[in-house]
């Protein structure tokens, strides 16, 4: 099959932009996968309209079943979703050099840096900034989700027994989407 030039351009210039606003968005994001999460959604979902905003939960939770770094689980997700594995490429090459090549850096550093008084300091002061950079999107997506007060018990159940009993996470992720299921097989068609 014989695409069109214009059909190549426009296919190169998709890689070119998707690599530049990926690589902006693990350049200039602080806090790990979870606080890129808005600034991924306004940068595809609202700016760039590539995947709709039910695609971008539904590849969150994908992303967050899966093994690995978040954050180039997601971009992976998105690139494949666009442009089959060249896309997936693309966008997990370009969130993953700017960390790489910042650690990289600091690495060679990082004992002269952390013996000065106000980079210690600094770092002191982004460790509650990050919380909240974490806190936004979470309540950001419950909303998203149409997490409601019916439905607020399972996320909080969820995080005390991951945090107080010691679950892996795994056991919940299968047990919501086994309940999940359960809930559309067998009661939802009752309610209606």
């Amino acid at each position: 099959m014989h695409t069109s030039p214009a059909a190549e351009d426009a296919g190169k210039d998709f890689y070119w932009q998707s690599f530049k606003t990926f690589f902006k968005i693990g350049a200039f994001t602080l806090g790990g996968g979870y606080a890129m999460i808005p600034i991924i959604e306004t940068e595809v979902v609202d700016k760039r309209k590539w995947i709709g905003r039910e695609q971008f939960l539904d590849l969150i939770a994908i992303a967050q079943s899966c093994p690995g770094v978040f954050a180039i689980n997601i971009s992976t997700f998105i690139g494949f979703k666009m442009r089959r594995t060249p896309g997936a490429i693309v966008t997990a090459a370009a969130t993953a050099l700017p960390s790489f090549l910042i650690i990289l850096i600091i690495a060679m550093f990082f004992h002269q840096f952390m013996d000065v008084s106000w980079v210690a300091a600094m770092f002191r002061g982004i460790r509650p900034a990050v919380v909240a950079l974490i806190a936004v999107p979470t309540f950001n997506l419950a909303k998203s989700a149409g997490i409601t007060l019916a439905t607020c018990w399972i996320p909080i159940i969820s995080a005390l027994l991951i945090w107080a009993v010691g679950v892996n996470p795994i056991f919940i992720i299968l047990a919501a989407g086994i309940g999940g299921y359960l809930y559309g097989q067998f009661i939802k068609p009752t309610e209606s």
